[in-house]
């Protein structure tokens, strides 16, 4: 029996990770049966994607009222998660939401409670695990023994990273900073190698390359008078996509998407730096910048037995040999080399593993690598502590982000 699913959020995520693989490649097994924006021509965009003569909403709770589904999937920005998931569970619906959960510690714990009261499940959309290269790191991360410490350095370029910096993303009360919107998948993977959860966290963040850096801006890229100039300008027209769901959408709620990187109203880091003790007794020392040249990342993870060495660059420097490589370091002085190949598609191949186990759920998951609701909630409270821990120059406890205020 086919199962039926909703999906709530068509930007450019819940069309091209869900709405199109769901109704292209997998009919067999899954049915759409309503979508939901709260942009009623976006959600009439994703529509005409499928073909199909499907309900659109723009309020989810008239959404759940009126539609039998199984399960609902969340998509929309990341402030309002909490909001859909939590109507979903009560309203009998498991739910496959889209990183992070939720921003906020005491919606997570909210979340954590629903899911034990209705029985029903949410499962957290964290790509990364789902990369062959990550997925052989967390093969051969006993290797090197009882892990001590790890370093993770990711930067992101100023095409990728400046983006962040254009949408509703901006704002910390949206999108919880990049530590939460971003480093959330960072810090998942890490808690997926070393098979522990987070114990405490101290940050620092600051923002100095993105803001009201220069005097020369505008309000947004379309309409800016320095657009033959800026190296950041950014052409909405260019891409269908972007057009169609953005731009010609923006009657509707005024959102605007190519808003100017510069402008004085962001309030997210652009530059990062997070310590992290783990119950196993491991340590993370983890940075994020957004203003690299280049775009990718380093870790090396040191333990009882050796030390591993691991990073890709995505963009900008190197030779693409078409692997991805990983180097074991043991006490005796060997090196074993390992070489990955790389896949094609969005995020390495990663988008298609992980919708095939969320919806068609055909293959094994020997290395767990298909995320709960504790996953989740591990991973955004490691962003969620250090926020806390940059506003207030402290050191957070996990466990006092997961305790009810009175209990």
């Amino acid at each position: 029996m086919k199962k039926r699913y909703a999906i709530v959020g068509l930007g450019y995520r819940g069309t091209y990770m869900f709405l199109e693989p769901m109704h292209k490649k997998y009919q067999e097994v899954a049915q759409l049966v309503a979508l939901c924006d709260s942009n009623r021509g976006r959600a009439a965009l994703a529509r005409e994607r499928t073909g199909l003569d499907l309900p659109i909403y723009t309020d989810y709770q008239q959404m759940l009222a009126e539609v039998d589904c199984d399960t609902v999937i969340v998509s929309t920005p990341d402030f309002t998660h909490h909001k859909v998931i939590l109507a979903s569970l009560r309203s009998g619906k498991d739910v496959i939401c889209e990183k992070p959960m939720t921003i906020f510690d005491d919606k997570c714990r909210e979340i954590l409670a629903a899911e034990k009261e209705t029985g029903k499940k949410v499962t957290v959309t964290f790509n990364c695990r789902f990369h062959p290269y990550m997925t052989k790191i967390k093969e051969l991360v006993a290797k090197v023994g009882k892990t001590y410490s790890v370093e993770l350095d990711w930067y992101l370029d100023t095409v990728h990273g400046a983006d962040y910096f254009r949408r509703w993303h901006r704002y910390l009360k949206k999108s919880g900073g990049l530590l939460l919107h971003k480093s959330t998948h960072h810090f998942d993977v890490i808690n997926w190698w070393l098979n522990s959860y987070p114990e405490e966290v101290s940050a620092f963040g600051t923002r100095r390359f993105y803001g009201p850096v220069r005097d020369k801006r505008g309000t947004r890229c379309l309409t800016c008078e320095y657009k033959d100039t800026c190296e950041f300008y950014w052409d909405i027209e260019e891409d269908p996509f972007y057009r169609q769901f953005y731009l010609e959408a923006e009657e509707e709620d005024n959102y605007i998407r190519d808003s100017c990187v510069f402008d004085e109203s962001i309030d997210i880091y652009d530059s990062m730096a997070v310590n992290v003790k783990y119950q196993s007794g491991a340590l993370l020392a983890y940075s994020l910048i957004a203003h690299s040249p280049y775009e990718g990342w380093n870790a090396s993870i040191s333990g009882t037995k050796g030390r591993m060495e691991v990073g890709e660059i995505y963009s900008g420097i190197g030779e693409d040999d078409g692997c991805n490589h990983i180097k074991v370091y043991d006490r005796s002085g060997a090196q074993i080399n390992y070489d990955i190949p790389k896949l094609k598609g969005s995020h390495g191949g990663a988008d298609d593993k992980l919708i095939r186990m969320l919806i068609k759920n055909d293959v094994e998951d020997d290395l767990g690598v298909l995320a709960s609701s504790m996953d989740g909630a591990m991973s955004l409270l490691i962003g969620a502590a250090a926020n806390l821990s940059i506003a207030e120059n402290q050191k957070v406890k996990i466990k006092d982000l997961l305790k009810h205020p009175q209990g």
